[in-house]
Parts: structure tokens; C-alpha cells; sequence
């Protein structure tokens, strides 16, 4: 037996939707414009401490090598739906063609290394997220459900991934950067 929902334009445009956190993400960054936009690009060492109520829900993610963490972007400011990226500061894009942070809702999502396994701590690697910020949730990262071949990524494959590697990825970094897209 199948059952549709029907739901309209307005009750979902309506719907109030809540989260708590059920952890938080340590990391040794402190400011946004000193944070790495992409975890991919550094190898810094951060603490996912997940509260205490919800550690049994840890059980045996010490088996996988890479997880998904999901997070509030708590000191996002003001969404705006236009944003120069942090990979191509000359030109305005939809907010939901780059992963800026100033999103109608503030949600973040990192895939990290994870390194181990203490109590309710995970220890991570290649943190891309500002120390003390809300997490919402996490998954394993599996690669035959989350690899996907024939990617195209848009504006992205035109930009300069490989230099912008050997940079110091920061936003600071990457608006002082001589580069074009050429």
C-alpha cells in the first residue's frame, strides 16, 4: 500500500522546522576570514565532542575512515541569496551554486578524516569549521553511496583548484591572491 502525503505550496512554506545540537565541532579556528573554505585544502586537527545523551549513537563509526558532519552556521550574519565565492571573488553567484555561509538556512556540511575514537570525542582531521560551532548531526561517509563519476562542478571546474591547494585557503588569503580564471 502506498500513501501520499499532499502538502501545498503554503503549509510547507509555512512549516516551522527545529533542531537541537547534539555536539559541538573544536577546531583551532576562531575568525571566519582565517578559517579554510574547504576542508580538502588543509590538514588541521579538530574534536567533534558529541553530548553525552547521544554517544551510544556512536557505536562503530570507529570502522569508517571518513565521516559527514552537518552544522549551524552560527555566525553566518544576514543570508544573501547573490555572493561573490571565496574561489572566484569577481563574479556574483546564486547562494545556492557556492557553499557560502550566509544561507536562507545557515547549514553547513564538511567531510573530515576521522582519526579516532575516544568516549564522545572524535578526533578529526582537515577541519574547515569555526571552533564552537553547533553540530546537527553525523553520517558515515560511504563511498560506493556517496562517489559519484562524470561529475561536473560548475563554475568550480573553471577555477584554479590545484594552486588554490598550495595556498593558505583562508578567505583572507584568498582575496589578497593575485589569480585570474584564465
Amino acid at each position: 500500500m502506498v500513501i501520499t502525503v499532499n502538502r501545498n505550496y503554503q503549509d510547507v512554506k509555512t512549516m516551522e522546522i527545529r533542531y537541537r545540537p547534539i555536539g559541538i565541532v573544536h577546531s583551532e579556528f576562531t575568525e571566519q576570514d582565517e578559517t579554510p573554505i574547504q576542508g580538502i585544502f588543509n590538514e588541521s586537527v579538530g574534536r567533534v565532542e558529541v553530548f553525552p545523551e547521544y554517544a551510544e549513537g556512536l557505536r562503530d563509526i570507529e570502522s569508517f575512515s571518513h565521516i559527514i558532519l552537518l552544522y549551524h552556521f552560527d555566525r553566518a550574519g544576514e543570508c544573501t541569496l547573490l555572493q561573490k565565492p571565496f574561489l572566484d571573488g569577481e563574479k556574483e553567484r546564486g547562494i545556492f551554486a557556492i557553499r557560502h555561509f550566509k544561507r536562507p538556512n545557515p547549514i553547513g556540511i564538511s567531510i573530515v578524516r576521522l582519526l579516532g575514537v575516544h568516549g564522545n570525542v572524535l578526533e578529526i582531521k582537515g577541519v574547515d569549521v569555526l571552533d564552537g560551532t553547533p553540530l546537527i548531526d553525523i553520517k558515515p561517509y560511504v563511498y560506493r553511496f556517496d562517489h559519484r563519476d562524470e561529475v561536473r562542478s560548475g563554475w568550480v571546474d573553471d577555477q584554479h583548484i590545484d594552486d588554490i591547494a598550495e595556498w593558505n585557503s583562508t578567505p583572507r588569503a584568498l582575496r589578497d591572491r593575485e589569480r585570474t580564471n584564465q
